[in-house]
């Protein structure tokens, strides 16, 4: 049997993961982490406003990651800076770097909504 959560609880689970803190990072099509590059690829901050309604936006200033030649495939959120516990993994638009580059998150958002 599928469990249902109504928002609160939605909400509550979301804010949770929010006040523990995440990291941001970005991942090529098998779902590797992105490594190398000069200067050097590392996960970035990110900082969460309260959920609402099931869901949880990104705010405040959105990461801009280093990145070495490779194709973006996925945005990961992550427990710590190293290692830690992946929360999240989210298909992005394909980006490919021929070369070193920058990659910005513009916007992002949690939901648990199905």
């Amino acid at each position: 049997m599928a469990s249902i959560y109504e928002d609160d609880g939605k909400d509550l689970m979301l804010d949770a993961l929010g006040v523990a803190g995440a990291w941001a990072s970005l991942h090529i099509v098998n779902g590797d982490e992105v490594s190398g590059g000069t200067p050097a690829y590392a996960r970035k901050a990110i900082t969460w406003a309260a959920a609402s309604g099931g869901s949880m936006a990104a705010n405040g200033t959105l990461p801009v990651f280093d990145v070495p030649a490779c194709t973006v495939a996925f945005v990961g959120i992550y427990s710590a800076s190293t290692d830690g516990t992946r929360y999240a993994l989210i298909e992005v638009t394909n980006e490919v770097f021929a070369g070193q580059g920058t990659y910005t998150v513009n916007a992002g958002t949690l939901d648990l909504n199905g």
